[in-house]
């Protein structure tokens, strides 16, 4: 089994390594082959909206960078963990551009799913999603919205069996292994 790890800390932040660390351990220790990317090192560039994925290249960005090789390794692995600091209740802008772009991951087409319109799957299979979000203490201010981002984002992405929680820094390392150990082995829709 195949799993990704999308490390989404900015420069000089610190606080997610101890994340990263337990999180491949854990993945490791349960079969997995770990890839990770640490994204504030990679060249990758934005998403320019143009589409070409859709219309011109389909499947694949116009933009030939490290993004487009993080989009192929996304659809072949197994589990693929988002890790990133919660930002104003949402991803870091490392995560976000490499979310931006795996579009060419789905087809732009419309079907409705639970009376909402969604774009239609490309692939017959996705990868499990964890989300792992860190902040220094708790702040529900940014929890509750970032655990709604999560969710949303599932839907978006064909994944029934998403898991995700926050993660706060100040814990103790065995809480935080505790919480992500449980995430990998839940294979159900969890968010705590």
């Amino acid at each position: 089994m195949k799993a990704l790890i999308l490390n989404g800390s900015r420069k000089g932040e610190t606080h997610i390594e101890t994340p990263h660390s337990i999180a491949t351990k854990l993945l490791e220790e349960s079969n997995y082959e770990v890839t990770s990317f640490l994204l504030h090192e990679l060249d990758i560039k934005n998403c320019i909206g143009c589409y070409g994925c859709w219309l011109k290249t389909p499947g694949i960005c116009t933009i030939d960078d490290l993004g487009r090789d993080i989009a192929k390794s996304i659809i072949q692995s197994d589990l693929v963990v988002y890790l990133t600091p919660i930002v104003f209740g949402g991803v870091s802008s490392e995560l976000k551009k490499v979310v931006d772009r795996i579009i060419p991951l789905v087809l732009p087409f419309f079907t409705r799913v639970n009376g909402e319109v969604h774009h239609k799957p490309r692939y017959d299979k996705y990868p499990r999603v964890i989300v792992l979000g860190v902040l220094p203490q708790k702040n529900e201010a940014m929890e509750i919205p970032f655990k709604k981002l999560i969710e949303r984002n599932a839907l978006n992405w064909f994944n029934p069996q998403y898991s995700g929680t926050v993660l706060h820094s100040c814990c103790e390392t065995v809480e935080i292994e505790n919480k992500i150990e449980t995430l990998i082995k839940d294979r159900g829709v969890k968010v705590c």
